[in-house]
């Protein structure tokens, strides 16, 4: 449209050049190609082979044979029906098409709402399910209408269905239309209902489906008994692609909010924590002896405060002691208090950690670096519930609750004679494994998060979130620190990137760091291969790690140079693809001498 008329400019190129959403968009107003292209989201695509993880973007995926869905499918409506097996997996799609949304709004803030609705279609073919043609869409923010049709070809869906009934009598691809209403409503911010209208398990060619505002269907919209869509009116939030920023992608909210989240919270949703946290719930109200196991910086002592606030316990002190800070001659003296003065008739006395955590919990973290004597002593403190002050003639009765943690396996100490078994078996009354870090990774996009809004407001920085290059790298980082470690990098990012930018790569690892990119990805052909750097020294050929400075630019260099080769030469696609403004690639490669200077 741009060629037939001076001056006239399509609406992805107005919201790109005023920064702005355009309220209204068509399908046919798009560029060919316009991105986001299904090339790139091909890159979004990673396979962690080694780790057992797939990820989209920051989301982790799962592989699964089409007719074992298929069987899942057949199960549900056998056991409860077509009526609540339709509702059900609407419902799941629902929330895939909903997810897609948002990493779509992570991975390319840069685009318009046209852009961002039209790669829909493109992630939904990518995933497998079915190979979705948009035949037309359009929009109106103002009036709040959308109408779309789209083309499905191979619906997975309808293959297993007539696999095991038969053909249908009514539309069966519930799981499909789910998906484009979830993705199109949380971008649309209103509740935007698809309907399939021809099916293949019905006979049909291929599978029809049009898409248009809830309430233009009428009384007659059983999705919405299906989906449970009462959409909440809410203020529509500044998006981040609105704010055209030159590059990257961003993990979360861009505004961050108003007050620093809780340092002390715990966050996750992998299978490990979520067990590890359901443990602490389990055995929170009561009064057992909790031995927390893990290795270092994996959050101890962020799950033993979490345990005490759970507790009957949360309105007594909680006080936390790392044993390997005591010096070995002072252990019983702190744990137990000290009385002096008998002999001069002038008595002082300093209660020790045991007396002052009295009706609450006391925290004993690196418990195996306790010298075996002091050991015990605070055998017969737990067991007896009483202690004997340094110096003292009588016993002081305890109410404490202990929660011991080690971060070595006291198992192998009583084996090797370090650690007293009596003392194990005391502790070791409700053992609770907290996971390290690389055991979840599903976590790393939710610590970063919270992270993030922690250190803005502590250091005042603006910085607007990670690129998708950064969360790539924490994602196939193996953090020996874990916890800890990732909170250091997230910290150093903040300080480092420059005020309302993003946070990249060279600012979480520095020369002295292991600079990691997932070693795996799906080349344009669909084949998983190893990322190679042409001009990458042998030690880091593999892509795996970048170990200095030199490496670093090194790899930039060859992944510039790769990207040119792959867009044939077309700065502006190879800009796109890896996720730059043009200028700032063309800046670059003039410096780089990968082109010519102007």
């Amino acid at each position: 449209m741009k060629d037939q008329l001076p001056g006239l400019i399509s609406l992805a190129e107005a919201s790109k050049k005023t920064g702005k959403m355009v309220s209204r968009g068509a399908f046919d107003e798009l560029d060919t190609g316009a991105s986001p292209t299904l090339g790139e989201l091909t890159e979004a695509l990673h396979f962690a082979l080694g780790d057992g993880r797939i990820w989209l973007n920051d989301q982790r995926m799962v592989l699964m044979q089409a007719q074992v869905l298929g069987r899942l499918r057949q199960e549900v409506i056998d056991a409860f029906g077509v009526e609540a097996a339709k509702g059900m997996f609407m419902r799941v799609g629902y929330m895939q098409g909903v997810r897609d949304a948002e990493l779509v709004l992570k991975r390319f803030p840069n685009q318009s709402l046209t852009e961002a609705l039209a790669a829909g279609p493109r992630v939904h073919t990518l995933e497998g399910f079915v190979k979705v043609t948009t035949r037309h869409f359009r929009f109106d923010g103002i009036k709040g209408t959308y109408f779309g049709e789209f083309l499905w070809e191979d619906s997975s869906e309808a293959a297993e269905h007539m696999a095991h009934y038969g053909l249908a009598r009514e539309p069966v691809c519930w799981m499909q239309t789910g998906y484009p209403t979830g993705y199109t409503s949380t971008l649309f911010k209103r509740p935007v209902i698809f309907r399939e209208i021809e099916c293949a398990a019905m006979g049909a060619a291929r599978c029809v489906v049009v898409g248009q505002n809830a309430e233009e269907w009428g009384a007659d919209a059983p999705e919405r008994a299906y989906l449970g869509l009462e959409w909440k009116r809410t203020p529509r939030k500044t998006t981040r692609r609105e704010k055209a920023p030159e590059e990257g992608a961003k993990g979360e909210d861009e505004a961050g909010t108003a007050e620093a989240p809780a340092p002390d919270q715990i966050v996750g949703v992998s299978a490990s924590f979520l067990r590890a946290r359901a443990m602490v719930e389990k055995v929170a109200d009561t009064e057992a002896t909790v031995l927390l196991m893990g290795e270092s910086g994996v959050g101890k002592e962020l799950f033993s405060q979490q345990l005490h606030r759970l507790s009957a316990r949360a309105t007594g002190p909680f006080v936390a002691i790392n044993c390997a800070a005591i010096p070995e001659n002072l252990v019983e003296s702190e744990l137990f208090g000290v009385e002096r003065g008998a002999f001069t008739g002038a008595v002082t006395s300093r209660a020790g950690y045991f007396e002052r955590a009295a009706t609450g919990t006391i925290f004993l973290d690196e418990i195996a670096s306790l010298a075996y004597a002091a050991q015990g002593k605070l055998l017969r403190a737990i067991q007896e519930r009483q202690i004997e002050r340094i110096g003292g003639v009588r016993t002081v009765q305890t109410d404490v609750r202990v929660i011991a943690a080690s971060n070595v396996d006291l198992a192998d100490e009583v084996r090797d004679g370090r650690f007293r078994q009596d003392l194990y078996f005391r502790l070791c009354v409700f053992p609770i494994a907290i996971p390290p870090l690389r055991e979840r990774r599903d976590d790393i996009p939710f610590l970063v998060s919270h992270f993030l809004g922690q250190f803005r407001i502590r250091h005042r920085r603006s910085c607007r979130g990670l690129t998708h290059r950064a969360m790539d790298a924490l994602l196939a980082y193996d953090f020996p620190g874990n916890i800890r470690e990732l909170q250091n990098l997230i910290e150093r990012g903040v300080i480092f990137a420059d005020p309302g930018g993003w946070i990249d790569v060279q600012h979480l690892f520095t020369g002295q760091d292991m600079s990691p990119v997932f070693p795996q990805q799906l080349t344009a052909e669909g084949k998983v291969r190893l990322r190679m750097y042409a001009d990458a020294p042998p030690s880091s050929s593999s892509g795996v790690s970048v170990s200095s400075t030199e490496d670093l630019a090194r790899a930039e260099k060859a992944l510039y140079r790769e990207a040119l080769v792959q867009a044939a030469g077309n700065i502006s696609l190879a800009a796109r693809r890896l996720g730059l403004s043009r200028a700032k690639l063309d800046y670059r490669l003039k410096k780089l001498g990968l082109i010519a200077p102007s």
